[in-house]
């Protein structure tokens, strides 16, 4: 069988349905990563208090709750990529074993799906999941780099050295952690992507509310609210 013939499975309005959630995915974390500078995300103000974080870390002696903040931020990037490397063996063993995948489609939809179409369903979460899994072990690896550098930050802060080092550490503090937030938007949307297995439809609602939801902690919340107090 060839693999024109897999895609051919697929109807135009599940075409359109998964290009719809993966063109979402891409503009939407544009969007939350270049917003508007009358109306910042979550994420860019977060990016200038990490900066801030730097700026008092020079003058702060002793470190040790520096360290413990940066250690505390990459076992977050690690229980994320080990949760991520589960489901992905959770979804590649329900690729092998489309059984109770198909029962489940029969009785919400009474129609029958070939195995087939369903491994092609789950792999859009496969993708989203491995794309999720990469960011949080770059994260990781970003994190370590900051680690390093504000290991080299000079304890006198009128060293010339001092500030300097500090945001180059402040910007890879930034990176890591956008790379952090793009994993957990791929998590979202893999999540989202399993509503594909009941139809184009209800892929369409669930990317319909995964914007909605990551939006609105991006832009609405109340964190959000909090950061802008002192702005």
């Amino acid at each position: 069988m060839t693999m024109t013939h897999h895609f051919s499975l697929l109807g135009h309005y599940d075409w359109a349905a998964a290009i719809f959630m993966i063109i979402a995915w891409l503009v939407l974390g544009w969007f939350i990563e270049h917003p508007p500078k009358r109306r910042p995300s979550v994420t860019v103000l977060m990016s200038q208090k990490r900066r801030d974080w730097m700026e008092v870390f020079i003058h702060r002696d002793p470190r040790i709750f520096d360290a413990q903040m940066l250690s505390s931020l990459r076992q977050g990037t690690s229980f994320f990529a080990s949760t991520c490397i589960l489901a992905i063996g959770g979804v590649l063993a329900l690729a092998k074993n489309t059984d109770p995948l198909v029962g489940v489609a029969k009785e919400v939809t009474a129609m029958s799906s070939p195995v087939l179409l369903i491994q092609i369903k789950l792999a859009l979460v496969a993708l989203f999941l491995t794309n999720a899994f990469l960011k949080f072990v770059w994260s990781n690896r970003v994190f370590g780099y900051c680690a390093v550098l504000m290991s080299a930050v000079p304890n006198d802060p009128t060293d010339p050295q001092a500030r300097p080092r500090a945001a180059q550490a402040a910007e890879l503090n930034i990176r890591a952690a956008m790379n952090f937030n793009r994993g957990l938007r791929a998590m979202y949307f893999a999540l989202g992507a399993l509503a594909w297995l009941l139809g184009a439809v209800p892929l369409v609602v669930a990317t319909t509310v995964v914007i909605w939801v990551v939006w609105s902690r991006e832009f609405a919340s109340i964190p959000r609210d909090i950061l802008l107090k002192d702005d």
